[in-house]
């Protein structure tokens, strides 16, 4: 069965220059989030925050099989942005995404920098680019605003297929010319996945709270208590399905197999919850679903604490002015 590793660059790929820039750049960006996110962060968006983390680990789980025997599954960059903003979607996509190298080796350790990029802080910025001009443009029309969140979506995976097939060609491992086609062409049907799912998860918001949509005009309900449980039940769910992931190979590996690069994959250094699954004798479903429910609840903390402490240092900021 195979598991979440759509764009998710494993070692050996990049090479290590490269790598180092890839950390370089993410830290400076995660940086520039943490900064960004105290301006305008609220406190009844930091369970926002968790929750979508939590959503969008579990539906990485979650492989769903395209044309010519090829897998892909839901980044959540587009999402998150369009209901957080791309700074606190970049902070949400980077807790995700080291999660899903620290614990569950889902893409390597040395090449995490260029993974948070490519997944996380691309897609994000691409999908709220493209809302925010059909909101612009369309008089931020409920319709508009749901199909331009879905062509967001779309153009933020091939963004990322993009960008990965540059980086392959900058490390030497697979001339432009070789990796890009393939890259590209698998990855505008997979987009479609990230369309449809993007769509969906847009008209569930605009029906039951438009007020968590970034730059939303409506006035908060009082139901915070109620949509944090109904989301907390909708990644529960998901990680029961993650059983039934495709087991076809992913874009990045079905491109790797196919130009001739696949073997340069290192190993993890090291193993905890690789693939998924507690390493542990029992049924391989049942494990599959409880590592799930881990990571998840990992990731929804790991969200939790970024806003909590953001939350915090705008406080003593304040505090600060205020005694001056």
């Amino acid at each position: 069965m195979l598991l979440s590793t759509n764009l998710h660059v494993p070692d050996g790929f990049l090479s290590i220059p490269l790598s180092l820039v890839g950390w370089l750049l993410a830290a400076l960006l995660v940086a520039l989030a943490l900064r960004k996110t105290n301006i305008y962060l609220s406190e009844r968006q930091v369970p926002l925050m968790g929750i979508l983390a939590s959503f969008v680990f579990a539906a990485q789980m979650i492989n769903f099989p395209i044309a010519g025997g090829t897998s892909g599954h839901f980044l959540g960059g587009a999402l998150t942005a369009i209901l957080m903003g791309p700074w606190a979607a970049t902070l949400i996509m980077t807790a995700v995404i080291a999660i899903q190298g620290l614990i569950f080796q889902d893409g390597g350790l040395i090449a995490m920098g260029w993974n948070i990029i490519n997944m996380g802080i691309l897609t994000a910025f691409t999908g709220y680019l493209v809302y925010r001009l059909s909101a612009r443009y369309t008089s931020s029309n409920r319709t508009a605003l749901i199909i331009g969140g879905a062509v967001g979506g779309w153009l933020s995976v091939l963004i990322g297929a993009i960008a990965t097939a540059v980086e392959l060609a900058v490390s030497g491992t697979s001339a432009l010319t070789v990796a890009l086609p393939p890259m590209v062409g698998v990855h505008v049907l997979i987009g479609i996945g990230e369309a449809l799912i993007t769509a969906a998860a847009l008209v569930f918001v605009h029906r039951t709270r438009p007020d968590l949509i970034r730059g939303s005009q409506i006035r908060p309900t009082d139901q915070s208590a109620k949509w944090i449980w109904v989301g907390l039940s909708i990644v529960l769910l998901l990680t029961m399905l993650s059983p039934l992931a495709s087991s076809s190979p992913d874009g990045l590996e079905h491109v790797a197999e196919n130009t001739g690069f696949s073997e340069q994959a290192q190993e993890p250094s090291y193993s905890l919850l690789e693939d998924y699954s507690i390493p542990i004798k029992g049924d391989a479903n049942l494990l599959t679903i409880l590592a799930g429910v881990i990571g998840a609840a990992v990731v929804f903390g790991t969200a939790i604490s970024l806003g909590r402490l953001r939350q915090i240092e705008k406080t003593e900021e304040i505090d600060a002015h205020t005694s001056i």
